[in-house]
């Protein structure tokens, strides 16, 4: 195939069912010579990142590795939430594959990553003597706790579309993620032209675990994840402390007269995990506004998002013509 792309075919151990899709020879390359092997000594594991905005297909993705380096992947080690994770690798046999598919929106994502950090540590001599191979799905790398991005994840798999299309990947590896982390954690951007990978790919919205059937149990399985997890409230005491965090962010403002980048870097320094714009539509609540710098910002961000986009085109361009 033109994209450097060519199909694999997955037979399931224990169904039978053969699944059939296009992959990047370089990916499966990678995965061939260095991931598979990796499980099959003794205290190895291997812990992948796959990011990207809603919609952009990296579950599919994900679900397309794992199956491919295990091909007894199925629903059961398909997870949404920390306390399943935790009671999935308690089970799991050696060199199996687990995904944690986030599956969650707002205020519940942050909870559930601080939770699936402090699970993802804890669970770490559990995952190298089993030599799982855990995939992590989430909407973007810099969420990871420093030393599980740094030190823990093998890669980090970046999904993005481009010009409306889905189904482009950057592989950023070990030593690369690192810098990427280190340099783009501030502003959570990508486009950091002293961290460039050549490792480049396409996929396909092919669902990797079985037929239609399966896929559409997936799917409820996902829908269901995301409406428990918006049944479960804040409770009295952390609506009051939301409350009380919100007003001294607030005071912080009108007192200091510090712009919301600078409280957002300020925060950032002491690991305060809040974002600029949550920070924004917290002092707007209390009639605070910073007109100029709004739109600003978001002319910034269109303008950062397009760039970004057409350096990841124009990187993958040139990785074809190469080929």
């Amino acid at each position: 195939m033109e994209d450097g792309n060519k199909v694999v075919k997955i037979v399931d151990p224990k169904t039978g069912y053969v699944s059939e899709y296009s992959m990047s020879k370089k990916l499966r390359r990678s995965l061939d010579e260095k991931v598979i092997p990796d499980l099959q000594k003794k205290d190895k594991d291997c812990f992948l990142v796959i990011d990207g905005r809603e919609g952009s297909g990296k579950s599919t993705l994900a679900l397309q590795i794992g199956k491919y380096v295990d091909p007894s992947l199925d629903l059961d080690r398909v997870v949404f939430s920390p306390e399943k994770f935790r009671e999935v690798v308690y089970k799991a046999k050696k060199g199996q594959c687990i995904i944690y598919d986030e599956a969650f929106t707002g205020l519940s994502s942050r909870a559930s990553l601080s939770m699936i950090n402090r699970v993802l540590i804890s669970l770490t001599m559990q995952m190298r003597q089993k030599n799982l191979f855990i995939i992590i799905v989430l909407p973007t790398f810099f969420m990871l706790d420093k030393y599980i991005a740094l030190f823990r994840a093998r890669a980090l798999v970046h999904v993005f579309e481009s010009k409306g299309t889905r189904g482009y990947f950057k592989l950023y590896n070990s030593r690369l993620k690192k810098y990427l982390y280190l340099a783009g954690q501030k502003t959570y951007s990508y486009n950091q032209k002293k961290v460039r990978t050549r490792f480049n790919g396409r996929f396909y919205g092919k669902f990797a675990l079985g037929d239609e059937k399966v896929e559409l149990e997936y799917r409820k399985k996902k829908e269901k994840a995301l409406m428990d997890s918006e049944k479960n409230p804040m409770t009295a005491a952390q609506v009051r402390f939301r409350e009380q965090r919100d007003l001294c962010i607030y005071l912080l403002r009108k007192t200091t007269k510090m712009k919301y980048r600078d409280i957002d870097n300020y925060f950032k320094d002491y690991d305060f995990d809040i974002s600029y714009v949550q920070i924004r539509n917290i002092c707007a609540r209390f009639g605070d506004k910073e007109e100029e710098s709004i739109k600003s910002d978001e002319k910034q961000e269109v303008k950062d998002e397009n760039q970004e986009n057409n350096d990841e085109k124009a990187d993958f361009d040139e990785e074809l013509r190469k080929k």
